[in-house]
């Protein structure tokens, strides 16, 4: 080879390590700028520095650190290295930041649900409550007589057929009543006592009066009413209520009287 192609070759051959060097120095530049523009998007998310702040600065320190190598010849790996490094850090802090953001929207909805959730019970259970008042204002308005026994509600004589002890299909709006007060106000217990007038004998009448007692109650346990809140009586042709002289009176003296405990469950004593 001749003198002059020698010198030709060496130079194509620095020229070709000058140009693979300006491409990595041109490689290198660009990946500075795009990790320092990823660094500029963290750090001025206000919601990136408050959740991912190490992450931040990682990438921060990442950056600094490839701007000056980014000044040295020979340095190229390294400058992509932690120009890598900071694109990274940037990215984790994404992630991280979306991820614990994801995580609070979803708790603010679960106590939005729970907040939604609590005024719908306690919306159901002022409805209950005022359910649970106008029944009572129901029942009092029936129970016409306040004793030493407690309040007495009286279901009279036309709730059953003579000398019989099923109730008719009228008692049945009354009882119905009775029910739903018993099932707002679970403490309450009622004795059921039940009367005849002073027609026939003393043992078919304190049958009787026992029998339709035992009716009632049984309605109520039907309805759902627990059998250990309920008390049943029979007492016969005693404790009339009107002479048994008349009509008049001894339809009177038919009777079942429903006693109510006070709201603490105490019912006051029995005859």
């Amino acid at each position: 080879m001749s003198p002059e192609s020698r010198v030709f070759s060496a130079a194509l051959v620095f020229g070709c390590i000058g140009l693979a060097g300006c491409a990595g120095q041109h490689s290198n530049e660009q990946a500075v700028q795009q990790a320092s523009a990823d660094f500029q998007i963290v750090k001025e998310d206000s919601n990136v520095l408050r959740i991912a702040p190490k992450d931040v600065i990682r990438a921060g320190e990442s950056l600094a650190r490839a701007d000056r190598l980014s000044s040295y010849w020979g340095s190229g790996a390294d400058v992509a290295h932690y120009a890598y490094l900071s694109q990274r850090y940037s990215e984790i802090a994404r992630e991280h930041t979306q991820q614990v953001l994801n995580e609070e929207h979803a708790a603010k909805l679960e106590l939005e649900r729970q907040r939604l959730q609590l005024a719908l019970r306690e919306a159901k259970l002022l409805s209950v409550q005022q359910q649970g008042q106008w029944l009572e204002e129901q029942i009092i308005s029936l129970a016409t007589t306040e004793t030493d026994r407690g309040l007495v509600m009286t279901l009279g004589d036309v709730l059953f057929d003579t000398g019989e002890a099923d109730l008719k299909n009228s008692a049945n709006r009354t009882v119905l009543k009775l029910v739903q007060f018993l099932q707002l106000n679970p403490k309450r217990v009622v004795r059921i006592e039940g009367y005849t007038d002073s027609t026939g004998g003393k043992e078919d009448n304190l049958k009787l009066s026992r029998d339709r007692a035992q009716a009632v109650a049984n309605v109520l346990i039907d309805l759902g009413v627990d059998d250990k809140r309920i008390q049943v009586e029979g007492y016969g042709d005693q404790y009339p209520v009107d002479v048994n002289a008349t009509e008049r009176g001894r339809a009177q003296n038919r009777r079942v009287e429903i006693v109510f405990s006070d709201e603490k469950g105490q019912l006051g004593a029995a005859r």
